[in-house]
């Protein structure tokens, strides 16, 4: 393997974009795109100066050129298509959520530790630089929250993203969007095993197109009496809302978009710190060295299983 990664891009919306500037800024090379629409996948090459497009990922996998594969397709095709290139015995990064199952996540987990394959999720949030640092002091142990409420508002009721396209695939609040925040706040509680986690949801009404709820509420309780509360939305009207509010141990902390505040005051803001790297940069960073030095990932498909069984749980109380 070459000192530069040679990359497969699987999709060609935002979320692709955004790795595609990321890889050549990391100093990686852009060998492959692969699309649903040949047109979208040629203009996305040409775009990316890319050598070779189209639409089979078994192509793209067959290619001993290709020494990683970052997926930003689609929600309900990322397990089969992270199933196949951990097959092929290539590393890949996969845009959240891994699946739309707990049962394929723990699939995919299995397989990756089996195979050995270098697999990472994309749980940016973990990235967060003003949430990092608190989930280390949670896993230190210098820091302990007993409560936690995540709120992640945005607007899509239809098809159309952030970016203003039209996309031809539904989003999915609870497996896309509150993944992040479900996660990020069992990490915030210091749970690592969610077996013992009581689940409840209130939500709103299926949605008659999509067929799901645009409002819902999830609450996770410890067994020793702490609680997490995740709120999601796709009907906010107003500015996206990204926030985490923590309490415990007599002192509360707001997180509103990374920006932290305590009692004191602003405790971090990253537009103070120019230095710090955006999350996804230091994420995709990660999935380079984690491809290089053939190990594990960071955030590996082991370690997003708690948020897996949790959301699994909220699914079969929404039905």
């Amino acid at each position: 393997m070459s000192d530069a990664l040679r990359i497969a891009v699987v999709g060609y919306g935002q979320v692709a974009r955004l790795h595609a500037e990321i890889t050549l800024a990391e100093g990686q090379i852009l060998h492959r795109v692969v699309g649903r629409d040949p047109d979208r996948s040629a203009a996305f090459a040409k775009e990316f100066d890319i050598a070779h497009h189209g639409t089979s990922l078994d192509e793209a996998l067959a290619d001993d050129a290709v020494d990683a594969v970052i997926l930003g397709s689609p929600n309900d095709v990322h397990a089969d298509q992270a199933r196949r290139c951990i097959l092929a015995g290539k590393p890949v990064l996969v845009e959240i959520p891994l699946a739309m199952s707990a049962a394929e996540a723990h699939e995919l987990a299995d397989l990756a530790r089996a195979r050995g394959v270098t697999v990472m999720v994309a749980h940016t949030h973990r990235y967060l630089t003003g949430l990092r640092g608190l989930l280390g002091d949670v896993a230190a142990g210098t820091r302990r929250f007993d409560s936690v409420l995540a709120r992640y508002l945005i607007l899509r009721r239809d098809r159309v993203g952030s970016s203003g396209y039209v996309r031809s695939w539904t989003d999915d609040l609870l497996w896309h969007h509150m993944n992040h925040s479900t996660d990020m706040t069992l990490g915030l509680l210091g749970i690592t095993d969610a077996s013992t986690v009581h689940v409840q949801v209130a939500h709103t009404r299926p949605d008659p197109t999509s067929g799901k709820p645009l409002d819902i509420t999830l609450t996770m309780t410890t067994e020793d009496g702490r609680v997490g509360t995740v709120v999601g939305s796709y009907t906010n009207e107003t500015a996206q809302v990204c926030d985490y509010y923590l309490a415990g141990a007599g002192r509360t902390v707001f997180v509103e978009m990374n920006v932290v505040r305590d009692r004191d005051g602003v405790a971090y803001d990253p537009a103070e710190h120019p230095e710090d790297e955006e999350d996804r940069v230091l994420q995709n960073r990660e999935f380079f060295a984690a491809t290089r030095a053939d190990r594990p990932a960071a955030i590996s498909p082991d370690t997003i299983l708690p948020a897996m069984d949790v959301l699994q749980r909220a699914q079969d109380l929404i039905g």
